[in-house]
């Protein structure tokens, strides 16, 4: 380890990936009440279930890219952070913080939370991904400009490379975007207007820089390949990525009360967006062959590619199937939507974490080369587990999300199926999207078994 500040990264790798236990247990748990509907009602509600789920979601990949740039920062600026103690601070305030909500959401009714929270002196509850209370997005605010902060200092004061750029241009999008969680129009059509100012922006423009750059500084360690390579693939990536991202945000405003012109504009903007996940494809696999150094360690190159690969088919393969507007007219909302949310998050952002955790932990733990081959070889069977049970627990939600459309969507309103009754029709796919999920979640207990596999004997001649 170059820089003893790096170290700061640690605990958020940790608790990112302790969170992703929790959310998978979650995500199991609501798949089984899709089956079985009175399953720990009302213990608790489904709709309590989802609001955890994917809060759990969103706080783990925030604090999986606060510990990744905490650790990748150092090295490109060349310098120690800025304030390790900030850094320190903000993950306890951030722990705490988070903790204290979710347990908000599952030991109070939402409704109580609201009047406890104070919500009605500035109301930003009640929308589907902000649930959160006012005062925890005020806290979010000041742990992500403390953490913008902290980084900006330390690049200013050191040295300046396109990875630092990108990543913060990043994080100042991702800062600026969430500042529309604040504000809840009374129109409902403005409303969503500016609630996809947060979802989409963050999801399709700027966590896709902070994904490239991290991507980026992996396969340099890894690779060994010249920065004025990897940069221009960067440039390319990134500017893709705002042609399509930003733009594509119409794909949102297809039949909500916006203008018809929003049809053309989302529908072209999202068969673009696919572009840059591919070039993703082409950056990871051109770095790999033309490296000029063997790391020793193997997996976190497996992870980069997994991501580029996963984050592609997700994002990529299954957003253009049901985003452009004449499809979209009958897959909007149905399971196919959540196949392509599960299969997207988890290529290009969970997996990403988990190459940064990959490449970074064994160095902190004081393996310079990565963990030993025994524990490389348990990672891989955690890696094939949770890409192929995510990539089965998606197409079984494809095939429902087809057959809903067929039973729900196509008929006129005579011959159409009601909705529980075409979730009862369902049951047979949703048992085979639970047997995958319960597969992502015994990989992700593989992967935590790996960090306790025991260094390999060397003989010592």
């Amino acid at each position: 380890m170059k820089y003893s500040s790096q170290m700061v990264a640690k605990p958020y790798f940790i608790f990112a990936l302790i969170l992703l236990a929790g959310e998978i247990l979650f995500g199991l748990t609501m798949s089984i009440q899709y089956i079985y509907g009175d399953f720990l009602f009302p213990l608790i509600p489904f709709n309590v279930l989802r609001m955890v789920h994917i809060n759990l979601l969103i706080v783990l990949l925030l604090f999986g890219f606060m510990g990744a740039t905490y650790y990748l920062i150092p090295e490109e600026a060349e310098r120690e952070l800025w304030s390790p103690l900030l850094a320190k601070i903000t993950f306890w305030v951030f722990l705490v913080a988070g903790v204290a909500t979710i347990l908000g959401y599952l030991l109070v009714p939402y409704a109580e939370l609201a009047e406890l929270t104070m919500n009605e002196l500035w109301p930003t509850m009640g929308r589907e991904f902000l649930e959160q209370p006012t005062i925890t997005k005020i806290g979010i605010v000041f742990v992500v400009l403390s953490y913008i902060l902290n980084v900006t200092m330390t690049v200013i004061k050191g040295r300046r490379t396109t990875i630092s750029i990108i990543l913060l241009t990043g994080l100042f999008g991702l800062a600026f975007f969430f500042l529309f969680a604040f504000y809840v129009p009374d129109n409902l059509i403005m409303d969503k207007f500016f609630w996809w100012f947060v979802v989409h922006l963050w999801v399709e423009a700027t966590w896709e820089l902070i994904l490239g750059a991290l991507l980026a500084f992996v396969l340099v360690k890894l690779t060994g390949v010249d920065r004025e390579h990897i940069d221009k693939w960067l440039y390319l990536i990134i500017a893709m990525t705002f042609i399509a991202g930003l733009a594509g945000t119409g794909h949102h405003f297809f039949f909500m009360g916006a203008p018809g012109y929003w049809l053309w504009i989302g529908s072209i903007a999202s068969a673009a967006e696919p572009i840059p996940f591919f070039l993703m494809i082409l950056f990871a696999y051109n770095m790999v062959k033309n490296r000029r150094i063997q790391d020793d360690n193997k997996m976190a190159l497996t992870w980069a590619k997994g991501t580029a690969v996963v984050g592609f088919l997700g994002a990529g393969v299954w957003g253009f199937m049901h985003t452009l507007a004449p499809i979209n007219y009958y897959t909007h909302g149905t399971q196919l939507t959540a196949a392509h949310g599960h299969l997207s998050f988890f290529g290009a952002y969970v997996m990403i974490v988990f190459t940064m955790v990959s490449y970074a932990m064994p160095i902190l733990r004081g393996r310079p080369h990565g963990n030993s081959p025994r524990a490389q070889k348990v990672e891989l069977t955690s890696f094939w587990f949770m890409v192929i049970g995510m990539i089965g627990l998606t197409l079984a939600l494809t095939v429902a999300g087809i057959l809903q459309i067929e039973a729900q969507r196509i008929p006129d309103s005579a011959n159409a199926m009601s909705f529980m009754n075409v979730q009862e029709m369902l049951t047979p796919v949703y048992f085979v999207r639970s047997f995958f999920g319960v597969m992502v979640f015994l990989g992700l207990l593989i992967y935590f078994y790996s960090f306790f596999v025991k260094e390999d004997k060397r003989v010592v001649a």
